[in-house]
């Protein structure tokens, strides 16, 4: 017995040094991709008539699993095909398609679920929801009776596969349920992220023609509005359509026509503190695919550099030794939670002035501020990809491994540098968006946000009118 433990916890050793060795060495920049979150190139949108929707009104509501931190991830539950089998989706605003992982697999990576089989109902190469993924006239029928797909995200994740149609079964508020055919890809080919992420594939919310939102729209079921509301004690809910709000109660701004493939209000000016920075102009889009927020270098830098400013030296320190974000600070003793420190730190806002009136996207530090926290293992026979998926922030279990999170207690700031990263645009990301619902009404090309809990689901609210 005696020398079964002695090897149980020299094991335990070498994999505890093994996770702290993946965690402490490599500096910010080697970690890019830690923070980067999944980002791609839209597709051009093309309008949907609404004739035949169900003018009584009904939406489809879809749970939320996950958190900003320290999950880093977000996932939906989806059921398709016949027989009806769950799925975990990252819901992604940024991006169109929606794909899972699927048979005959080539190279799949590590999933909550066995892949998705389709059932031989392929999109033609010269449908018009094959035409949307492939805008430019040189793509090729290679296979015409088959619409194939290659797909790239900043994080690292890929999919190739082709497009397949199959029945999705959806819930209606109304009490109502839904079973309609829609077009999703089947990945047979998928590259992972440097960080593992629990779900099946992804679920596009996008505004091109092959997101599932304007599919349901197009078969006249629900209004082309979808939405989303994140709590910041984890969890809330993403929707379609539009009665599950009082449209008077939204600050509506109009949907950009500069960037008409992301869902951009246009251009912004960066308040911090309630008074204006100076920085204008700058060109901003939602994106429920990144997890923190992205601002380009000099509105990045204005931001730190006013934050550090602001921040009494005698209760906070720079925590150089914190990798978890670019800037992390230590106090006294360790934070437990963000509410410990927001009386220290500044809201900060992006005000748009579509229509001439300024609406303000406000970004409170509970909206751009984490507590830091480090995985330990408390018992295990240890392989290295269970340290990375502790590191990321999941609480693994089996009946070898139980991996626990424990508080570092400093105070990290969530906005990170959009230029830095490749990109010209300043994203508002999840952390941002915690405690708002936010409405992406395509119909009316509005982005609308009011504060919400989001810590309950929502029931159809009867007094809510459609914007007309």
């Amino acid at each position: 017995m005696k020398e079964e433990k002695v090897g149980v916890m020299l094991l335990l050793v070498f994999a505890l040094s093994l996770c702290e060795i993946t965690s402490s060495s490599g500096s910010y920049f080697d970690q890019q991709q830690q923070y980067h979150h999944r980002r791609k190139s839209m597709l051009p949108t093309e309008a949907t008539s609404s004739l035949m929707l169900n003018r009584a009104g009904s939406s489809i509501v879809l749970p939320v699993d996950g958190n900003v931190y320290p999950n880093g991830f977000y996932n939906v539950t989806l059921n398709v095909g016949q027989p009806s089998k769950p799925y975990f989706l990252d819901p992604d605003t940024g991006s169109d398609l929606t794909w899972l992982q699927c048979e005959p697999c080539t190279h799949c990576t590590e999933a909550p679920h066995p892949p998705y089989r389709h059932t031989n109902n392929l999109v033609a190469c010269k449908d018009p929801l094959c035409k949307s993924l492939h805008p430019t006239d040189d793509y090729k029928c290679e296979t015409p009776e088959q619409c194939d797909y290659d797909i790239a995200y900043a994080d690292g994740v890929s999919s190739m596969g082709f497009l397949v149609k199959d029945l999705f079964s959806l819930n209606l508020t109304n009490g109502g349920f839904l079973r309609p055919h829609l077009a999703l890809g089947c990945g047979y080919d998928q590259s992972p992220s440097l960080f593992s992420h629990p779900s099946d594939g992804i679920l596009g919310l996008g505004k091109g023609k092959s997101s599932i939102i304007s599919q349901l729209s197009g078969q006249g079921l629900v209004r082309n509005v979808v939405g989303h509301c994140l709590s910041d004690r984890g969890g809330g809910y993403f929707f379609f359509g539009n009665d599950l709000y009082d449209a008077s109660r939204v600050v509506w701004t109009s949907m950009s026509r500069d960037h008409p493939e992301h869902y951009s209000p246009g251009l912004a000016e960066l308040i911090f503190g309630g008074k204006p920075t100076g920085i204008r102009n700058l060109p901003v889009v939602f994106d429920s695919g990144s997890s923190y927020t992205y601002l380009t270098s000099k509105a990045y830098e204005a931001v730190t550099s006013l934050v550090k400013r602001e921040l009494p030296r005698k209760h906070f320190k720079e925590a150089l030794d914190d990798k978890t974000l670019p800037y992390c600070w230590r106090g006294r003793r360790p934070f437990k939670r963000v509410e410990d420190v927001e009386k220290y730190f500044k809201p900060l806002a992006l005000s748009f002035a579509n229509g001439g009136k300024a609406k303000p996207f406000v970004i409170p530090p509970e909206a751009y501020l984490i507590i830091s926290v480090s995985p330990t293992f408390i018992f295990s026979f240890v392989l290295f990809d269970l340290c990375l998926s502790c590191k990321q922030g999941t609480m693994y279990q089996n009946t070898q491994t139980t991996c626990l999170l424990q508080s570092k207690g400093n105070v990290c700031l969530g906005i990170l540098n959009a230029t830095e990263v490749g990109q010209s645009l300043n994203i508002i990301g999840d952390i941002s968006m915690l405690g708002k619902m936010v409405v992406y009404d395509n119909e009316q090309e509005l982005i609308g946000w009011m504060s919400d809990k989001c810590d309950r689901l929502p029931k159809p609210k009867t007094v809510s009118k459609w914007l007309k």
